[in-house]
């Protein structure tokens, strides 16, 4: 899947699409650039399985957990979101306890900057990136 988006907004609809396929236990390992729209697809994705925001990236505090009031139709319930940016080691994130929510099967682990911690991903994580075409304009993309 290739789609350009024109504006904030337009990348939160294209992440609602994307949240309603994407099935419990999945790990999305979102790449691009700074400002290229990680954040703004994250908070599509909790939007539409009915997070309660705000939505923010989680940078100075690592992750944050959503539970959701009632589990999405694919059976997730809880929602990590993840930045890794300030992750100097791999090991750090694992003794916060990424391997306990990459292994949640109700969960949905949602990792901005994922090239930190890449030896940690597992095989089945979902790659989108993101890239800016222009100002407004970004190129996002997954495998299906």
């Amino acid at each position: 899947m290739d789609i350009i988006s024109h504006s904030e907004e337009e990348t939160k609809i294209i992440a609602r699409d994307f949240a309603k396929k994407i099935p419990a236990a999945s790990v999305v390992a979102l790449h691009g650039d700074l400002g290229a729209g990680k954040t703004s697809f994250s908070a599509g994705v909790l939007a539409a399985l009915g997070a309660v925001g705000p939505f923010q990236s989680p940078t100075f505090v690592i992750m944050h957990r959503y539970d959701l009031a009632t589990p999405s139709a694919q059976g997730i319930r809880r929602v990590y979101h993840i930045d890794a940016y300030r992750i100097d080691d791999p090991d750090d994130l694992v003794r916060l306890g990424f391997e306990e929510w990459t292994s949640d099967s109700e969960g949905l682990v949602l990792i901005e900057w994922p090239e930190r911690v890449e030896s940690l991903l597992p095989e089945h994580a979902v790659a989108v990136s993101f890239e800016t075409v222009s100002e407004t304009e970004r190129r996002i993309s997954w495998k299906n």
